[in-house]
C-alpha cells in the first residue's frame, strides 16, 4: 500500500490549462474515485500520477517519494485501461504473466501469482483461451487479472467498465470492490458515471474545469454537496432547482413560488436563512425527498405539501417519476407505484424541508443552512 501527496500539480497542452492546481491526498489503503463530466481533467489527472502525461508545475509524492521525473516502470503502479489492452496472440496465461515475465519473475513464482488472480476473478476456467475467445467481461477480468499480480504500490483504473453493457458493469463494479477488499491497495478510478463513484469509492473527487470542486465520503456530496454543480451532478434523478424567493408567511420564513404555491422552511434551519429573507434563492430539492401528500397522509412542520398537476408520468415498476411544473421549472418526484397513474391529475406532494438545499443564484453556491 501507499500514499500519494498531490500539491500545486499543472498540466497545460499549449495555451489550454488542463490542470489548475490540484492538491490532493490520498491515504494508504483507500479506494478513491476521479469523477466529472468530460474535459474535466480526471483521466488527465490519472496520467499524470502514471507518469503516462509530463507535469507542467508541482509536485507528486508516493510514500513520500518525488515521482516527478520517474518513468511510468519506476513508478511500481498497476494500471487498467478502457480498451483492456490485451495481446491478442498470447492466451490468458500470458497476457496476465506479461508483466511479471518482463521483470524476470521466476516461472514458479509466475504461476503461483497468475493462479491466484485467476481464481480471485473467477477465470481459471479461462487460462488457455485468447482473447477473441473471451466475452467483454471476461476481457476486463483479465486485464484486472493482470493488474492485480503485480506487486504495485498504487493501483489506477481509467474507466474500465465504460464498453460493457449495463449488466456487465453491475456485476464487474461489485466484483472491483470486492477485489479491493481483498488485496487493500491503494486504489484511483477515474470515471463519468456517478453511480459508479457512490458505490465505490471511500472517497470521492469531483472535478470541474480542471480543478476539485468537492471531496469527501459519497454521501457527504451527495447529503451536503457545496454548489450547484455538486448537487446536481450527484443522484439520479438528478436534484430539482426551482427559481423562488424567501418571504415570511404566516408568522414563517417560507419560499414562495407561483400561483400563490408556498412552502414554509424547516423551524430548526429557518434561523440560518434570515439574512437571505426578501431574496432570489434556488430552491433544490432530491425527487426522493418529494413524496406522496394528501389522502389521508398527515401534513407535519417538516413536510407540508404544495398542491400540483402532473403533466408526465413514468413508472419504472418499483417506483413512479411524476413530473410537475413550479414557477415555470419542470419537477420530478419519486413516488410510489401506481400512485399517480395518468398524466392530468392533481395531486398534493409532500416535501422534506429537512433535505433540501438552497442556491445563492449568483454564485451558485449553497448557502449554509
Amino acid at each position: 500500500m501507499a500514499r500519494l501527496e498531490i500539491r500545486g500539480l499543472r498540466k497545460n497542452y499549449g495555451k489550454v490549462e488542463a490542470l489548475k492546481g490540484i492538491d490532493l491526498d490520498i491515504a494508504e489503503g483507500e479506494f478513491c474515485v476521479f469523477v466529472g463530466p468530460s474535459g474535466c481533467g480526471k483521466s488527465t489527472l490519472l496520467r499524470t500520477i502514471a507518469g503516462l502525461e509530463d507535469i507542467s508545475a508541482g509536485t507528486i509524492r508516493i510514500d513520500g517519494e518525488v515521482v516527478n521525473s520517474l518513468r511510468p516502470r519506476d513508478r511500481n503502479i498497476a494500471m487498467v485501461f478502457q480498451n483492456y489492452a490485451l495481446y491478442p496472440y498470447l492466451n490468458v496465461f500470458e497476457n496476465i504473466a506479461f508483466g511479471l515475465r518482463a521483470r524476470k519473475v521466476p516461472d514458479a513464482e509466475v504461476r503461483l501469482r497468475v493462479g491466484k488472480a485467476a481464481e480471485m476473478l473467477g477465470i481459471t476456467a479461462l487460462l488457455d483461451r485468447t482473447p477473441r475467445q473471451l466475452s467483454g467481461g471476461q476481457r476486463q477480468r483479465v486485464a484486472i487479472g493482470r493488474a492485480v499480480v503485480r506487486d504495485a504500490r498504487l493501483f489506477l483504473f481509467d474507466e474500465p467498465l465504460s464498453n460493457l453493457d449495463a449488466q456487465l458493469r453491475d456485476g464487474m463494479r461489485a466484483e472491483i470492490k470486492r477485489l479491493h477488499q481483498e488485496i487493500g491497495k491503494t486504489t484511483i478510478y477515474v470515471t463519468h458515471d456517478q453511480i459508479e463513484a457512490m458505490t465505490l469509492a471511500d472517497r470521492i473527487v469531483l472535478l470541474r474545469d480542471g480543478v476539485i470542486e468537492q471531496q469527501g465520503a459519497p454521501l457527504d456530496l451527495f447529503e451536503r454537496p457545496v454548489s450547484r454543480f455538486v448537487a446536481g451532478f450527484l443522484g439520479s434523478p438528478q436534484m430539482n432547482f426551482v427559481p423562488a424567493k424567501l418571504e415570511a408567511r404566516d408568522g414563517r420564513l417560507s419560499l414562495a413560488f407561483d400561483e400563490d404555491r408556498w412552502l414554509p422552511l424547516d423551524r430548526a434551519r429557518a434561523a440560518a436563512y434570515d439574512a437571505w429573507r426578501g431574496r432570489d434563492v434556488i430552491f433544490g430539492v432530491r425527487p426522493e425527498h418529494i413524496s406522496r401528500g394528501g389522502n389521508g397522509a398527515s401534513e407535519t412542520a417538516s413536510q407540508p405539501r404544495i398542491p400540483v398537476l402532473i403533466d408526465l408520468v413514468q413508472p419504472t415498476g418499483t417506483r413512479t417519476y411524476a413530473q410537475f411544473r413550479l414557477n415555470g421549472v419542470e419537477v420530478t418526484a419519486e413516488l410510489p407505484s401506481h400512485w399517480v397513474e395518468s398524466a392530468g391529475t392533481r395531486v398534493e406532494l409532500a416535501v422534506d424541508m429537512s433535505r433540501i438545499v438552497l442556491i445563492d443564484p449568483g454564485t451558485q453556491k449553497v448557502i449554509a443552512g
